[in-house]
């Protein structure tokens, strides 16, 4: 098995054994005085600490703009190196970095 499917078996194992230990009810205010179950309570922060793991450790693609793809020149293996972004900077730049 894989160490992450293992990671996860054991974090539902944790979580069973410490949501069936805390079972009793307790005062909770909701826009009043509501008796709850301490096990609906950490299944529902569980559930949502997941959800936004999960959401956050989302991939997402890029999107290139055609822009982008003109502003990085292709790079040639016959062609010398030069400075390429060199015409870009004004006379002040050029001084200030000199």
């Amino acid at each position: 098995m894989k160490v992450k499917t293992i990671f996860i078996i054991l974090i539902t194992a944790l979580v069973t054994i410490i949501l069936m230990n805390n079972t009793e009810e307790i005062d909770m205010w909701i826009f009043g005085v509501k008796r709850i179950s301490k096990l609906y309570i950490f299944a529902a922060v569980f559930l949502a600490g997941f959800s936004v793991g999960a959401l956050a450790m989302r991939s997402r693609k890029k999107v290139i703009v055609p822009d982008e793809e003109k502003e990085y020149p292709e790079e040639d293996e016959n062609q010398p190196l030069t400075n390429v972004y060199r015409g870009k900077l004004s006379d002040e730049d050029r001084d200030y970095i000199s």
